[in-house]
């Protein structure tokens, strides 16, 4: 399908939990300006595939290779060193403080007399969410007070500041409105366009025909198969995700 090199290239990746295969020989990959989305029930094993491309886990076997060159991830600091960010559901932010401090929270600016530097980071998260989300104002509020949306548009502004160019986005939408998920939905065409790859781990077949190019589906820590979400039906999906069954007349990978 693609000359490219893939951005991340997971091959033949297995881990066991006390004899049970979580992830069973399975292979993924992914390419620069595609969404992936990985689908199956709760204990399918698409949660442990990314957290072992993610760090939190050490694979059984298996290799990982990101740019086409072999990648050692055994913690998160080694993903992020491939410019691997995960953005969680829980979106790990810091409800008391706004947008810019949550965008720095770790890795402040600072002056050169050794104070934070509040303007300069100011400065930087409008920067960043004018290239993200145009329609972001709430720069001062503390993000307890933002949508659902806007507080997912600060995550992904934080990874992508800091040079993420694989994104794991773990159920993006859940828990939003439609014209919230719109709104995620357009943040991560814009992610595209600028060349980031993004695994999108969801139990939603409509979000991922909506935002997906792709869809791996695993089963009982398997790869059903990997299709294009433009030959497939919701129905096709939803067979391969509960009876494990590929769709007929459909490459298959």
């Amino acid at each position: 399908m693609n000359a490219q090199t893939p951005l991340v290239d997971m091959r033949d990746i297995h881990i066991s939990f006390g004899g049970i295969k979580a992830v069973d020989h399975v292979s993924v990959d992914l390419y620069p300006g595609e969404v992936v989305g990985l689908l199956g029930h709760n204990g399918a094993g698409k949660s442990t595939l990314i957290k072992i491309l993610s760090g939190a886990y050490a694979a059984d076997g298996g290799e990982i290779y990101v740019n086409g060159q072999k990648a050692d991830i055994n913690n998160p600091r080694d993903a992020r060193k491939y410019n691997i960010e995960t953005i969680y559901q829980t979106l790990a932010l810091a409800d008391n403080l706004d947008a810019a401090s949550n965008l720095f929270l770790g890795r402040e600016l600072v002056t050169a007399a050794g104070f934070v530097d509040d303007d300069a980071m100011e400065a930087e998260c409008r920067k960043i969410m004018g290239r993200l989300n145009p329609n972001f104002q709430k720069f001062n509020d503390p993000v307890s007070a933002l949508s659902g949306g806007q507080r997912q548009s600060v995550a992904i502004a934080r990874a992508v500041y800091f040079n993420a160019k694989i994104l794991i986005m773990d159920e993006p939408t859940a828990a939003l409105g439609p014209h919230e998920t719109q709104m995620v939905s357009e943040l991560i065409q814009q992610l595209k366009s600028e060349g980031i790859g993004i695994f999108l781990i969801s139990h939603d077949i409509h979000d991922v025909m909506e935002l997906c190019d792709r869809a791996s589906v695993m089963k009982n820590g398997q790869l059903v198969g990997t299709v294009d979400v433009k030959d497939v039906t919701d129905d096709d999906l939803l067979s391969m995700i509960i009876l494990g069954k590929k769709p007929e007349g459909v490459t298959v990978s």
